[in-house]
């Protein structure tokens, strides 16, 4: 026997919880009698997991673990197998009503459900709790810590964060990105506000923070001491654990007790048309979405579960320093990205201009304009790939 062969992200909360399932399947045997896993595991790092073409991955894998932004791509090129097709209803209606926040939303598209909501994450704010006894509430405040200088602040800025950390501010000032390409992204005022409090904050910023990518500004931070506070970066709850834990709170809101502005990010599970998944298959992978699994053997496991029964769970929270608890709010008000062909290169594009303006000085509106006219041409992208 053959198994199955999957692809996810290289980090303990990517990989290990469904290494350790794979393990413990007992797929069934090989021709020379040794016993193999349902499905076999490989990874790749954040970055390719963040931007690799997602039609290239699907040649060669029968799952994928993806980021939601991959579907535009995905779909225009009919790689994927819809979950509704391969699942009953009502396990299906189970993961719209229990999954936490827009987690299974963000995986739906044109009604269909393209991926198992796995993993729920979103930029959340991350404190030193050895420097910072609290978090900033509004960006006025965040503002107001950097310039302080007693408690350096950084900014999640590398890959795709920039665009990324801009989006989320405009949800949080009220004006949030069209999803449609052809009438730009960004509201050209709210956007330039926000990037020049961004730039404000990037001027103090400790050395070099601008360069890491999440997991290395929260090592950094972690390990280093020389960061006691990021407003916007993907929650991780394993640097929420162990020696030296830090603590994460909700992403500022513009005004107190406003809107948590934050772009969800997460992980789904996905089937490739390359592959034919059997029951055994099926049944392994959905039973990751169990809530005693989801509460139980992901977090054991290093995972970061999507049920907001396990987000609520008294002894999960404990066990993680109130990681879900004191995020909760954030993550429920989140706001999901495009879902359009040519989305996930664009992104990294949009941040590469968006981080000249931050750290380089160039200038905020014609930067949102050069971002505006970038998402409104992938509107003829997605005409000539449905052509």
């Amino acid at each position: 026997m053959t198994g199955y062969r999957g692809l996810t992200w290289d980090h303990p909360r990517g990989r290990r919880a469904l290494e350790a399932a794979a393990a413990r399947s007992g797929g069934g045997d090989s021709a020379d009698g040794t016993t193999v896993p349902i499905i076999t595991w490989d990874v790749h790092s954040l970055e390719g997991f963040e931007s690799a073409p997602i039609e290239e991955l699907a040649e060669r894998y029968d799952v994928i673990v993806l980021d939601h932004p991959h579907l535009g791509d995905a779909l225009a090129a009919g790689v994927l197998r819809p979950i509704d097709d391969l699942y009953q209803a009502a396990f299906v209606v189970g993961l719209r009503s229990g999954a936490v926040g827009p987690s299974t939303a963000s995986y739906t598209v044109d009604g269909r459900l393209w991926a198992l909501p796995l993993d729920a994450a979103t930029q959340v704010a991350v404190r030193d709790p050895e420097r910072l006894d609290a978090s900033p509430a509004t960006w006025t405040e965040v503002l107001a810590l950097a310039e302080g200088g007693g408690a350096p602040v950084a900014l999640s800025l590398a890959g795709p964060h920039a665009l990324l950390s801009v989006m989320s501010m405009c949800v949080a000032f009220g004006r949030e990105p069209s999803v449609v390409p052809g009438a730009g992204l960004l509201n050209a005022d709210v956007a330039a506000s926000a990037v020049e409090l961004l730039a404000a904050i990037a001027s103090r910023a400790p050395a070099g923070s601008a360069d890491l990518n999440p997991i290395g500004l929260l090592e950094r931070m972690r390990h280093d001491r020389d960061i006691a506070y990021i407003p916007l970066v993907y929650g991780y709850v394993n640097y929420a654990v162990g020696d030296r834990a830090l603590r994460f709170d909700n992403a500022p809101a513009t005004i107190a007790f406003g809107r948590r502005g934050s772009t969800i990010g997460g992980t789904g599970i996905a089937f490739t048309t390359r592959s034919t998944p059997d029951r055994a298959l099926l049944a392994h992978l959905g039973h990751l979405l169990d809530p005693a699994v989801q509460a139980g053997f992901i977090p054991e496991h290093d995972g970061q579960p999507s049920l907001r029964a396990a987000w609520r769970d008294d002894a999960l929270n404990a066990a993680s320093g109130g990681f879900y608890r004191d995020t909760l709010a954030t993550i429920e008000q989140s706001w999901v990205r495009p879902r359009v062909p040519g989305f996930t290169p664009f992104q990294s594009e949009a941040s590469a201009l968006l981080r000249d303006a931050i750290l380089g000085g160039a200038s905020p509106s014609a930067t949102i304009a050069a971002v505006n006219a970038s998402f409104d041409a992938l509107a003829s992208t997605t005409e000539r790939r449905h052509a």
